[in-house]
Parts: structure tokens; sequence; C-alpha cells
């Protein structure tokens, strides 16, 4: 009797020792379909996939489970992961690139088409208008518009120093023409040009040109180049690598509960977040700027109307035009005696032409202003699709969870918590890197913050401060404008002593290292894992402790 008690106890230490050594037969003959087709979809050889599940050990990211997911698959599915959210990154920047881009295209052909329309105007009424004074001196009005094409599109021109020489070279040129029969040497006419500004020979034109147009310009080109930076910030940042860190925690969002055995359960919401909170931390940083520069191009639309805005004033240059050269022949004669009287009285020329009888001013049939209809709609637009952008950074984690990575529709029971099927309990962190420091799911380094992302903060600062400059009626050049962006920008991190003060908590655990080619799996992942995340295995070690228990206890009465 004592032998075939010892016996039956002998065997149940044996089948426990079997359970725990190859998992329960119940565990074992769990089918590992759902994962199979899973893995197949996303284009691995389904010889990987295991028929059954099989023990956790070898797992670097997903908790050690009984598993359906082999050290290959798991690293197919980390590479995966982490593809797909570049993937779908790339993708929300490449949407709001289109918009921004979309409107680059809508106001440039604008601004261009007025000028274009202008000159167009020019170049049909003023021949028959003014004749000989407009033809011989084609080439300069087309040298004028050609230099403010030039700067509005950016070119390092200074403006008012633009129209300044043109109108002393025309100045040269139609005195030249008024008076043929006089010789005017270089002297003569530089002596001209002094006279110029006190008698003021195409009346008030250029003066006003020079204050309206400086204000125009500025405002079109700054607006125009603020989308032009916008859009390469998303560009740039879009393609900002993920972190070793962010990228186990992306698989372990996404994959892991497949490789548990509940691919049904997709992540709870504030989990997602944590995590993507966490992998776009430094991205987040960039918000405050980013408002700025958007709530900058709106305001500075408030300088296309009017009639020192630039829809009059870009698509009405050759009115201020006209009435220049109109002055200059209605105070031709006023004008050169004035001269003479300053300048002396110059020689004749024996070789040269009678002077021509006055000629009689053409009509000169011009559009009094462009149609704003146009503009009025482009603004109306943009106004509204900047403001929708502007949350753009901090809204992404959010955005992303809810558009790709199938979150769960409720915080609840049945959802996937990075360990099991469960509520998710920590707290969902804050936008931005300082804020990450007690992230629960990604290990983030708050005190080495990415400098690409930096760089394109003080970007957007320095456009900013650009679009201000320009809506006070300043021509800023782009590199002086970042004279007072030494600085950091918002968002730059913290103070070195609150960094200190955060950094300290996290010094003092401790970390070892996985040797795996997977990244390290992080602290907070590690005690969850010790917690829950081995059902199988401690039942067996419960198993046996009791059966050595029990064992002890009965050993006197098999002697």
């Amino acid at each position: 009797m004592e032998l075939r008690a010892r016996g039956w106890w002998l065997l149940c230490v044996a089948v426990a020792l079997a359970a725990c050594a190859h998992g329960d037969p119940a565990s074992k003959s769990r089918s590992c379909g759902e994962v199979r087709q899973i893995y197949g979809a996303k284009g691995f050889s389904l010889s990987d996939v295991p028929q059954a599940e099989i023990s956790g050990e070898h797992l670097r990211i997903c908790p050690q489970g009984y598993t359906c997911c082999t050290s290959e698959m798991e690293e197919n599915l980390a590479n995966r992961s982490r593809a797909e959210l570049e993937t779908a990154l790339l993708d929300s920047g490449r949407a709001l690139q289109a918009t921004l881009a979309a409107q680059l295209r809508g106001f440039d052909d604008h601004f261009q088409r007025l000028l274009n329309d202008s000159e167009r105007a020019l170049q049909e009424a003023f021949p028959g208008a003014f004749g000989e004074l407009y033809v011989q001196n084609a080439k300069a009005f087309r040298d004028l518009y050609t230099e403010l094409r030039l700067y509005y599109r950016g070119a390092n021109l200074h403006l008012e120093e633009t129209l300044a020489e043109f109108w002393a070279r025309l100045l040269e040129r139609l005195f030249r023409q008024l008076h043929p029969q006089l010789l005017l040497p270089d002297d003569y006419l530089d002596c001209l040009g002094k006279q110029a500004e006190p008698l003021r020979p195409f009346g008030e034109a250029p003066r006003e040109l020079r204050l309206r147009a400086t204000r125009a310009f500025v405002a079109a080109r700054a607006f125009v180049q603020g989308l032009g930076v916008a859009s390469d910030v998303v560009r740039k940042v879009a393609q900002v690598p993920l972190s070793p860190e962010c990228s186990r925690s992306v698989m372990k969002l996404v994959y892991c509960a497949h490789c548990l055995g509940v691919p049904g359960a997709r992540p709870c919401p504030d989990y997602c977040r944590n995590v993507l909170k966490g992998c776009l931390a430094n991205q987040a940083d960039l918000d405050a700027e980013w408002r700025n520069l958007l709530d900058s191009m709106v305001l500075i639309t408030d300088k296309f109307w009017g009639p020192t805005g630039a829809e009059s004033v870009i698509g009405g240059v050759h009115l201020w035009l006209a009435e220049a050269i109109g002055a200059l022949q209605d105070s031709s004669d006023t004008l050169t005696a004035k001269v003479i009287q300053g300048c002396g009285n110059p020689k004749v020329n024996p070789q040269g032409p009678e002077p021509e009888e006055k000629r009689r001013r053409g009509k000169l049939a011009l559009p009094e202003k462009p149609p704003t209809g146009t503009l009025q709609k482009l603004v109306s637009e943009a106004k509204a699709q900047l403001r929708d952008a502007q949350d753009f950074w901090i809204s992404l984690p959010g955005t992303l969870c809810s558009e790709k990575l199938a979150m769960s529709a409720a915080s609840d029971d049945r959802c996937w918590n990075g360990v099991a099927k469960g509520r998710y309990l920590p707290e969902v962190m804050g936008d931005g890197l300082a804020n990450q420091i007690n992230n629960p799911e990604v290990e983030v380094d708050i005190t080495k913050p990415d400098m690409t992302i930096r760089q394109q903060i003080m970007q957007l600062k320095i456009t900013t401060n650009r679009l201000r400059s320009a809506y006070n009626g300043n021509d800023v050049d782009f590199q002086d404008a970042s004279d007072d962006g030494s600085g950091s920008g918002s968002g730059e991190g913290c103070p070195d002593n609150e960094c200190g003060r955060r950094v300290s908590k996290k010094g003092s655990s401790s970390r070892t290292p996985l040797s795996h080619a997977l990244p390290g799996l992080s602290e907070q992942g590690g005690q969850k894992t010790s917690a829950t995340g081995c059902p199988r295995p401690c039942t067996c070690l419960l198993l046996l402790s009791v059966l050595t228990l029990v064992l002890s206890a009965a050993r006197p009465r098999w002697r």
C-alpha cells in the first residue's frame, strides 16, 4: 500500500515537471491559426509560425507567456510595426504638405498673375498714350517688372534701392528724349539727378509707389515664403527616425497581443496615447512655434486689402508708372527751366535734331483696380486650413491611434493593455519632451532632444519674426531675423536645474540590457511582465512547491 502511494506521488511530480517543461496539454493544443493568418497577410512565410503555442522564454519584447511567436517572428513583426508607424507619420505629413502646397500655388499664381496683368496693361496702353517716351524706354520698364518678380520670389534685392535706381535711369533717358538738341554729358546728368529730389519731376508717384510697393511686396513675399517654410518643416520632421525604445513600445502595442493569443484585442486608448506621446515627444515641442507661425500668417493676410494692400499695389504698378510719365510731360517746360537754373545752360548739339513740337498725350485706358474675388476666396480658405492645422503636432498621437493603429473604442476590460486583455490604469502623459520623464510605456531621455527637430523649431521662430516684421512694413533679411532667436524656442527642453531634478529620479533605477538584436526591454515593461505576463510557469512552480511539502510530510509513513 505504501509503495502504491509512493508511486502515485512520484507520478504526480513527473506530470508536474512535464507540464512546466512542455506546457500542459490544454495550452499546447491551442491553435495558432489566427496568428498564421495575420502573419501571412503581412507577407511573411507561414513556415515560421508554430502549429500550436510554445513556451515564450525567447521573447525579447512581448511578455514571456505561452506564445505563437518565435524569435524570428517577433523580430519581423517589430520591424513591420516600426515601418507601419513611420509610413503613417509620412502619410500624415504628406496630407498637411499637400494642403500647404496647394495654398502656396494658389497665392503664388495669383500674385504672379497680378504682376503679369499689370505689365501687359502697360505694354498695351503706353505706346498709344506716350509714344516714343515709352517705346524707346520699353526695356527699362520690362527690367523693372523683372526685378519686382525676382524680389517677390526671394532674390537678395533691396526694393527701395531698386525703385530709386529705376526712377533715376528713367529721368535721364526721358530728359534726353525731351531735349534731343542739347549736349548732356555725364556730369550734367549727375547734376540732374541731384536736382530730382526737390524738383520731383515725376510728381508724387515715385514716393507713393515706394511706400506702397515695399509694404505690399514684403507682405506677399513673406506670406508665400511662410507657406513654403511650414511645408518644409513638416517634410523634414516626418523623416526623423523613431528611436529604438519607441520601436519596442510600438511592437508591444500593435503585435504582442497576437503573439499572446488575443489577436482580437485592440490597444486601449490611453495605452496607445502614452506610447505615441513618448515616441513623438520631440515633435510635440514644435507646437508653440508652429502656432506662432500660423497665427502670424493669418494676421498678415490683413495686409492684402485696401489701397496700400498687395492686391491693389501689385496689380496696379502700371498705374503709378502712367501717373509718373504724365506728370513729367505736363511739367517738362518748368522742369527744364529749373534744371538749367540749377545745373547751368547745356551746350547745343549742332548735329542734333530740332526739338519736336510738344506731343499731345494720347488717351490712356487702364483698369482702375484689379478684381478682388479670387484673393478673397484664397484668403478665406487659407485662414480656415491654417487654423485647422494649428494643433497638428500635439494631436498627432491621438490621430494616429484613432486612424492608423485600430485603437479600441473605449477603455474597458476588453482592450489590450500591453500585458494582457484588460483595463489600462496609468494616466496619460502630457505633451512634449519634458513631460515624458515618467512615461510608463516608452523610455525617453529628456536630456537629449532631437537636433533635427530643434533646428526646425528655430526655423519656425525665424520665419515668424520675418512675418511680424513684414506685417509692420519692414523687410528683414532672413538671416538677420535669427539674431533674437539665439535663445531656445518654446519647447526647447527644460531649465538645467529642472532637468537635473527630473533625471535624478530616473538615475536610481537599475537596468539589465539585453543582448538581442532588438532594443532592450523597458523598465516598466519588465516590471509588468514579471507581475502578470507568465501565468502558466508560475502555476507550475506553485504545484511543485505544494508537492514538495506533501512529500516531505508523507515521508515518515513511507518508512
